[in-house]
């Protein structure tokens, strides 16, 4: 069983990376990106699109994904992780990324950049789900959304924290 296990987690670790990589050289060039804007903002409330509006084209892209994606697997998960699944990369867009700082927050292990004082692109990268958080409560959010990005990538027990994380993770 044990075999399993670690077989699991590494099959999840090659798709994580395989899913980074897509994620990657889909965020070259901003122009490309194509963000289903009108579905997603369906789902928010009118304080959450309007954080939703300030991400960059190609987070709300990558978000349109991870909740599209959810919604195919769990049609029956609540507004609000549908709500967090398009704003859990929120607290990115407090500062812009150059091209070569996407790349290079890409390819260095959040675990590594977790260690710095959340300024700069890496330290924005390392805290996005905190300062993400931070952003929708002061924007007037529903709480379980905020509470739901701030777990996105450490979701501590939390079912739907860990879904959020899961289809993050893939797409």
């Amino acid at each position: 069983m044990p075999h399993r296990t670690l077989s699991a987690r590494i099959r999840r670790k090659v798709n994580g990376y395989r899913a980074k990589a897509r994620r990657l050289w889909r965020s070259m060039s901003p122009e490309d990106a194509q963000p289903d804007d009108a579905w997603a903002q369906r789902h928010l409330t009118g304080a959450e699109a309007r954080v939703y509006q300030s991400m960059d084209p190609r987070d709300r892209e990558h978000a349109c994904r991870v909740a599209r994606h959810l919604l195919r697997e769990h049609p029956q998960v609540d507004s609000e992780l549908v709500a967090a699944a398009l704003l859990h990369d929120c607290g990115k867009s407090l500062r812009p990324y150059y091209l070569w700082e996407r790349v290079a927050v890409g390819l260095i292990p959040n675990r590594l950049t977790r260690l710095l004082p959340p300024v700069g692109a890496l330290g924005i990268r390392a805290h996005h789900p905190e300062l993400g958080a931070r952003l929708l409560a002061h924007a007037g959010a529903r709480p379980r959304v905020a509470r739901l990005v701030a777990r996105h990538h450490h979701p501590g027990g939390d079912p739907d924290a860990a879904l959020l994380h899961l289809y993050d993770d893939q797409e």
